[in-house]
């Protein structure tokens, strides 16, 4: 939109999550955090759970069989794009992807959040029945389709901050809180101790996140207000 362009013509930076579109720096690490072949992923699972992994690889033109040596957490993260694809979507085509490029047009320089390591290291160390919840979390995902899809891209669309809550955070929390503890209440938290360094400096910086960061009662504004930093929504 014209504001955010705005936002990026006037910032002396760009900060995301996590820079990850080298497949040489991201390959090892997944080799070292993502495969057990030891221990097949069906050997993880229940009966159920197995079956419904199944139909969901099978949703997405593959086979359980294709993801037996995968960690649960990196089945999850592999599940993950089926939805989008069967929505239309193309993964690559992001805002993160049209902020980069545009930040690299300008000269600016593009920094992290976290490191590639680092945010691996979230979902590698997640206990054995967290992990599995990941995977659980994924699977209910990909059953519940493009319409999921659809209002999540209306809601942001609009700005609807109650509504992403509903659809994003509010559900995670009540079903897997370890899940969402770890994967966005801790994270939330150090982002806000970042914001607070960079805001005790000099420049303008333009941080952007996936949006289930932004919402609900733990979200990055949160976290900056219990240390006495207000954030201002922009008008639309």
């Amino acid at each position: 939109s014209p504001a955010i362009d705005k936002a990026l013509g006037e910032a002396d930076e760009l900060w995301i999550e996590v820079e990850a579109d080298d497949p040489a720096a991201m390959q090892p690490l997944v080799r070292r955090y993502g495969l057990d072949p030891a221990n097949p992923l069906s050997s993880k699972l229940s009966a159920e759970q197995k079956a419904r992994l199944d139909a969901a690889a099978a949703g997405m033109g593959a086979s359980g069989a294709a993801l037996e040596p995968l960690r649960p957490w990196l089945a999850a993260l592999t599940l993950s794009m089926g939805p989008l694809v069967k929505a239309g979507y193309d993964p690559a085509s992001g805002v993160e992807s049209k902020l980069k490029a545009a930040a690299r047009d300008a000269g600016k320089p593009i920094r992290t959040l976290e490191t590639l390591e680092q945010q691996i290291g979230f979902f590698a160390d997640l206990p054995p029945t967290v992990e599995l919840a990941f995977l659980l979390s994924a699977l209910d995902e990909m059953e519940t389709g493009p319409a999921m899809l659809d209002a999540l891209v209306a809601a942001w669309s609009a700005g609807d901050a109650q509504a992403l809550d509903e659809l994003m955070v509010a559900d995670l929390a009540a079903d897997y809180p370890e899940l969402h503890e770890a994967l966005l209440v801790r994270r939330n938290k150090d982002w806000a101790g970042q914001i607070q360094t960079l805001l005790a400096g000099n420049g303008v910086s333009v941080i952007a996140v996936g949006a289930a960061h932004l919402v609900g009662e733990d979200s990055v504004q949160a976290q900056l207000a219990a240390r006495g930093i207000a954030a201002e929504r922009l008008p639309d």
